[in-house]
């Protein structure tokens, strides 16, 4: 049968570099490996042609040989005769590519087989809200987790009291056993234990086996004041159970802030936007403004203040997480236009219109501006 092209196979031009067959490589191998085409001979013989391909171009003597003489050069004693994928050499230089696809197989990752079958239970997440004045002060709140525990009927064993699990008979204990596939010898979970190294022939009543149970618990959380939005606190050990007698998983909180009717919140400093009349802006006075503690602050504000003003108050803003510093509260003042007014009070602002000279310097530089602008274009 004739050979398909190298570069075709793996779906790549002559000029393809070391990193663009590298990453056509594991692609398709990926897609191809026996464990993800169980029972397929064409994936099988497709996944040998992309092992012989690769062989041959990652390699720049072979790869020369290949692009000057073709498939000849690999046989009858021919220049590349070392032979595309044949060798000891090659397990040893795709180590690092078979590693990865190997670990996806096996579920994501290598991992490290504990004796007597003990698996680290899941990390498990808990969403919890605040509200501004509970991050501003720190609190320490209860909750309640539903999660996977010990079973203490047979200690996280799996197994009835009075027994113990048996080694598999299948893998010896080792929880894998190995099968030839072409050039490779692959390692798959066995059936038997399910990866677990030991049988149980007579399993716990209580937890059917498994070794842990689930139970709601209760636990206090400890939350630092200043903490923001997005934070995560680990709580170590407090997460799923351990399979037979493993080590337990961790919990993590993940606090989110709710949105406060006063303050806006950047980092560690508070803002605050507060309505003032028009008369208070004009004439100046003091006002009193809330504080994230529930108390007050007094505020003064001198006569013409204008709209979008911002005034510092010092130390104000929220803790700082783990120090004895504090961000700082900026009041913004938003003029308030009057509204319902009575005849009255037309009357009256007509009147200081009419008196009205340098008062609005801002309006009257704005118009003189823009009539030179009009006057540019002959308007």
């Amino acid at each position: 049968m004739a050979k398909h092209d190298y570069y075709e196979i793996l779906g790549v031009s002559r000029t393809a570099d070391e990193k663009e067959l590298k990453s056509a490589f594991r692609r398709l191998a990926k897609q191809y490996h026996p464990d993800a085409n169980s029972g397929n001979d064409q994936a099988d013989h497709k996944f040998k042609e992309i092992n012989e391909a690769y062989e041959v171009l990652k390699d720049p003597q072979k790869r020369a040989a290949y692009d000057r003489f073709g498939h000849a050069a690999f046989e009858n004693g021919g220049p590349g005769r070392a032979g595309p994928g044949f060798g000891p050499e090659f397990n040893s230089s795709m180590s690092d590519i078979f590693e990865d696809l190997f670990g996806e197989f096996m579920g994501g990752g290598r991992r490290q087989r504990r004796g007597g079958g003990a698996a680290r239970g899941a990390d498990l997440r808990y969403n919890m809200e605040i509200n501004l004045a509970e991050a501003y002060a720190g609190k320490t709140a209860q909750i309640r987790v539903p999660t996977a525990q010990t079973c203490e009927t047979c200690s996280g064993s799996g197994a009835k009291p009075g027994s113990a699990p048996k080694v598999c008979a299948t893998c010896g204990g080792h929880g894998a056993v190995k099968s030839s596939s072409g050039f490779f010898t692959v390692e798959r979970t066995c059936l038997t234990c399910g990866g677990r190294g030991q049988t149980i022939s007579d399993p716990c009543p209580t937890c059917s086996g498994q070794g842990r149970i689930t139970k709601e618990r209760t636990l206090s959380v400890n939350i630092p004041a200043g903490v923001e939005d997005g934070t995560r606190i680990r709580l170590a050990n407090e997460g799923e159970a351990g399979m037979r007698g493993g080590p337990s998983g961790d919990l993590y909180i993940f606090l989110s802030i709710k949105a406060h009717e006063f303050f806006q919140r950047d980092g560690s400093d508070l803002f605050c936007r507060v309505p003032i009349s028009m008369t208070a802006a004009s004439l100046g006075g003091e006002i009193e403004v809330p504080t994230i503690d529930g108390k007050k602050a007094r505020v003064s504000i001198p006569d013409g203040t204008q709209s979008g003003k911002q005034f510092r108050l010092r130390g104000k803003g929220m803790p700082v997480l783990r120090s004895s510093q504090h961000g700082d509260l900026y009041i913004q003042v938003s003029v308030e236009t009057p509204v319902n007014l009575t005849r009255r009070q037309r009357e009256l602002l007509k009147e200081f219109e009419a008196e009205a000279r340098d008062n609005s310097p801002q309006s009257a530089g704005f118009f003189a501006r823009a009539k030179s602008f009009w006057d540019g274009f002959g308007g």
